[in-house]
């Protein structure tokens, strides 16, 4: 499987020399198929931002000269190209945002050794080994107030995300330039990122002063993966470089299934035998790259494993690229069984899997998006499920999307429609200080979309909730880049404040419905007080975990079940997750997280597979 000829290398013909250290059953280098040297093997070249050869003895050098000048690179690495510069630089930060159009979301950034880490940011043994680890993925640490990164890496953060060289192409960068430097993936906004040195040339113009290029092709695009310690263990936020195709160990042997995943953050997942083989992030499934890298990276690991799906399983959400993408594949081949799959029961789904757990568990599943079985917008759930079934046991309370996919851009818009629905027209006073970045035009539109309810679907989602609130506080009124509401006002927090807002638990219908008036009451009540955001958002988290804790308990009552399975992005909150499972298992609870794929979408893949298999068992 690892021959030369089957690898990147099978281009680089041996010198006579590497030859005979690749041919000496004595030689360190006996048939190490990698064998090369300056001579025979890959070589770096670099060009200006046009693709011209820029005149250099030495290509890395003075790459390192140009990212000590402020400049900004493209840089070939292992999974696709990387783009670099100077992270103490305040102007060459800005210069890359600007020219990347990412003016708010977080960079990740590279330094030399542990050491080099620590200057920046405090640093556990958990994360030391994670950073360290054969995976080498970015880590998010917290950021250090003395630390000389541009405080535009990460804006408004508390945490800086940091990886260590894992190409010898990085220690020299690293050691050459003596700086931390940005290390971002090759790409625009939601682009794949990019592989091909023809591909980057084009797809990044604009973007790097300069490409530091190599003529060693890349067979399958990878970004970093991204993971955190939390619960004293390490948690995958994006699974890519280092940890996919690994597989996911089942406890069950399964037949060949190919599961689609969800439209953002998307992976796939094929199983055969006991294994499942989750794709590394693909990507948001919005544009036709994104969905030409999800094809072609399938027929690989369909080739790579040798898969042939007799299941596919998908999203119910019928305007998904993943799942119409999977119903094509169903009008081609009449034999495949298609299993649609409940967006939050899969995320349920995969933590109990790789938590190796098969009975019923109460799952609370928040996110900002998933499409319900009554045809709703999901993302506040309280879940009595297994890898068969699940049933709707309890749901935030609905309210308006005014606009739609306007109101994840525009927080402001979620806080107006919670004001209106739980309170009535008199609620949007004056003295609410948000409402000043809302033009009374919009405003006008708004109110007429929720009281006629026009293009205002009705949605439970969690995520909307934390948008309404930080937009209600001030925090966060519009957002750049996914659940940057949500993530500011974590960030905000003051970690020493106890306190909570009432809520209601009412049972209609057999569902408990949890009901948000008296929250948005006591938020409300606060702020005209005086009270810091850093004080209410404190309160909002553990009143969330407080809301799960009581809902447990109550589903709890009545069937028995003590273990609980935390999924959905929401649980990428820190701060939320530190307090909901402390609280659960204060209570009496065994809480099941998420280790090997993502709480967020990334890992929904996996619970499609699973339930798909299931699903056919039946």
């Amino acid at each position: 499987p690892y021959d030369r000829p089957q690898t990147t290398m099978r281009s680089f013909k041996m010198c006579p020399q590497c030859q005979r250290e690749y041919d000496n059953l004595l030689d360190r280098r006996f048939h190490a198929q990698p064998n090369a040297c300056p001579r025979c093997g890959p070589s770096l070249k670099l060009v200006d931002g046009a693709g011209n050869p820029v005149p250099c003895d030495d290509a890395l050098a003075t790459a390192a000269r140009f990212l000590k000048q402020g400049k900004v690179l493209a840089i070939k690495g292992l999974g696709g190209f990387l783009l670099a510069c100077d992270a103490t630089s305040e102007k060459a930060v800005k210069l890359l945002r600007d020219r990347k159009r990412r003016p708010f979301k977080p960079l990740a950034i590279m330094v030399a050794t542990l050491d080099d880490v620590r200057k920046h940011c405090l640093v556990s043994e958990k994360e030391e080994e994670l950073l360290t680890s054969p995976q080498c993925p970015i880590v998010l640490l917290r950021w250090r107030e003395d630390s000389p990164v541009s405080s535009s890496v990460a804006p408004n953060l508390k945490y800086l995300g940091v990886m260590v060289p894992y190409t010898p192409l990085h220690h020299i960068l690293l050691r050459e330039t003596g700086l931390p430097l940005v290390m971002t993936s090759g790409n625009l906004s939601e682009e794949p990122i990019a592989r091909d040195n023809d591909e980057a040339l084009r797809r990044l113009k604009g973007i790097p002063d300069y490409f530091l290029l190599h003529n060693r092709d890349i067979y399958s695009r990878y970004d970093d993966s991204v993971a955190i310690v939390e619960l004293n263990k390490p948690q995958i936020v994006r699974r890519a470089r280092g940890y996919a195709p690994y597989p996911v160990h089942l406890p069950f042997r399964t037949k060949q299934v190919l599961a689609c995943g969800a439209e953002l953050k998307n992976t796939f997942c094929l199983t055969k035998d006991n294994y499942a083989f989750v794709s590394q992030h693909i990507g948001d499934l919005e544009n036709l790259e994104t969905m030409e890298h999800f094809e072609t990276t399938l027929e690989l690991y369909q080739k790579l494993f040798r898969i042939q799906p007799e299941i596919v399983a998908y999203d119910m959400h019928p305007e998904y690229l993943s799942t119409k993408y999977a119903r094509s594949l169903g009008d081609k081949h009449k034999e495949l069984r298609l299993v649609p799959v409940q967006h939050h029961h899969a995320h349920i789904v995969s933590c109990m899997v790789e938590n190796g757990i098969g009975e019923k568990v109460i799952g609370v599943s928040f996110d900002g998006t998933g499409y319900g079985s009554d045809e709703r917008i999901w993302g506040g759930e309280f879940l009595i499920a297994d890898c068969k079934g699940f049933e709707r046991a309890g749901h935030l309370e609905y309210v308006p999307l005014p606009g739609g996919t306007v109101a994840i851009e525009r927080p402001y818009r979620m806080a107006i429609s919670y004001l209106l629905t739980l309170f009535g027209k008199d609620a949007l006073t004056p003295d609410l200080a948000f409402l000043k970045e809302v033009g009374s035009q919009e405003l006008d539109l708004i109110k007429k979309q929720l009281e006629k309810g026009i293009n205002s679907p009705l949605t439970s989602s969690c995520g909307r909730l934390f948008d309404a609130v930080s937009a209600l506080i001030g925090i966060r009124g519009k957002i750049d880049y996914e659940a940057q509401a949500a993530i500011e006002m974590e960030m905000a927090a003051d970690e020493n404040e106890r306190g909570s807002y009432p809520f209601a638990i009412v049972e209609q219908n057999g569902v408990n419905i949890v009901h948000l008036k008296e929250l948005f009451g006591g938020v409300i009540r606060d702020l005209k007080s005086g009270v810091s955001q850093a004080i209410i958002a404190a309160k909002f988290h553990h009143t969330m975990a407080e809301m799960v804790v009581q809902m447990c308990r109550r589903l709890a009552k009545t069937s028995g079940i003590k273990k609980v399975a935390l999924s959905g992005g929401v649980f990428q909150n820190r701060l939320l997750l530190r307090l909901t499972a402390a609280a659960l298992e204060e209570a009496g609870f065994e809480v099941l997280t998420h280790s090997q794929v993502p709480t967020n979408d990334g890992g929904v893949s996996l619970g499609q597979a699973v339930i798909a298999e299931f699903a056919v068992l039946d």
